[in-house]
């Protein structure tokens, strides 16, 4: 008689239906491994589009489109070239992004601790992802990617510190470890995926789900001023004006900076309770 796997080695049964709990669990028992293992107490979470770059690749991209119009321009080149312009506006966010991390790591780094205090922490993917995480490593300090693995457009971007870099099957795992640690987050602008985690954010600050107090910054009030209006829905009586007290609009890097800074001394840079110092470099939520 062939001998057997045991179970907790066996592929075929940790692959299967049976075992997603074990796959589930796993997304929070390795990551929180880690965590403290870096001593990593908490983090600020830059959410935004995968999907704008940096100024120096949509310039490149631009002359590379004008070069090749100039013996094949139609209609289809020039709804190529109005992208590849917009592409280059757009790029203002990714190099904001990164400054703005640069800023706050550089800061962070100042403060004595011994655990790593608001680490600049992205989706891991690329466009305001990447730009968050490489103004973090150009400022010398740790920074978390936790990606998600999607048939497009999430490879990782290369600026993750090697021993963050996580990687996720499930969405719920994911949004769980960018609430659990998260002291501010500074959304900048992006599609569904972006609005999805704002909105997650706010409903657990509104229903009291997180014991920590979250600042929420709107980066590009020209972006948000038009996607987003929560006057409606406070005048209906389906929010209270108090629910919109954490979020925030800047228009730059340093105005960004300022909020998040003041916010983090005033909320989190407190002497720990008993509680919170009996489990080093991880942050407390409720239940």
């Amino acid at each position: 008689m062939s001998q057997q796997p045991l179970a907790y080695l066996n592929p075929e049964f940790l692959e299967s239906e049976d075992a997603r709990p074990i796959r589930i669990l796993s997304e929070y028992l390795e990551p929180l491994r880690r965590f403290k293992a870096e001593k990593i107490q908490d983090t600020v979470v830059f959410f935004g589009s995968a999907r704008v770059d940096s100024r120096e690749r949509a310039l490149r991209e631009l002359r590379t489109l004008r070069a090749r119009g100039v013996e094949s321009a139609n209609a289809e080149y020039e709804t190529e070239l109005h992208k590849s312009r917009k592409a280059v506006e757009w790029a203002r966010y990714y190099e904001e992004a990164r400054e703005l991390a640069r800023l706050l790591t550089n800061w962070s780094l100042s403060l004595q601790s011994e655990n790593h205090r608001f680490v600049v922490t992205s989706g891991g993917g690329p466009g305001i992802m990447e730009a968050a995480n490489r103004g973090a490593r150009e400022a010398g300090g740790k920074t978390i990617g936790l990606n998600i693995r999607l048939p497009f457009e999430q490879g990782a971007n290369p600026y993750i510190t090697d021993d963050l870099h996580f990687e996720f099957h499930y969405f719920f795992m994911r949004k769980f470890w960018f609430a659990y640690l998260a002291k501010a987050l500074v959304i900048f602008p992006g599609g569904f995926g972006t609005l999805d985690e704002l909105f997650e954010i706010l409903t657990l600050v509104q229903t009291d789900k997180l014991s920590k107090k979250i600042e929420v910054v709107l980066y590009g009030r020209d972006y948000w001023d038009q996607v987003l209006d929560f006057k409606p829905m406070a005048e209906w009586g389906a929010i209270a004006e108090k629910d919109l007290e954490s979020l925030h609009v800047a228009d730059t890097p340093t105005d960004a900076f300022e909020r998040l800074r003041t916010h983090l001394i005033e909320h989190h840079l407190e002497p720990p309770t008993a509680q919170e110092s009996s489990a080093p470099g991880i942050a407390k939520t409720r239940g």
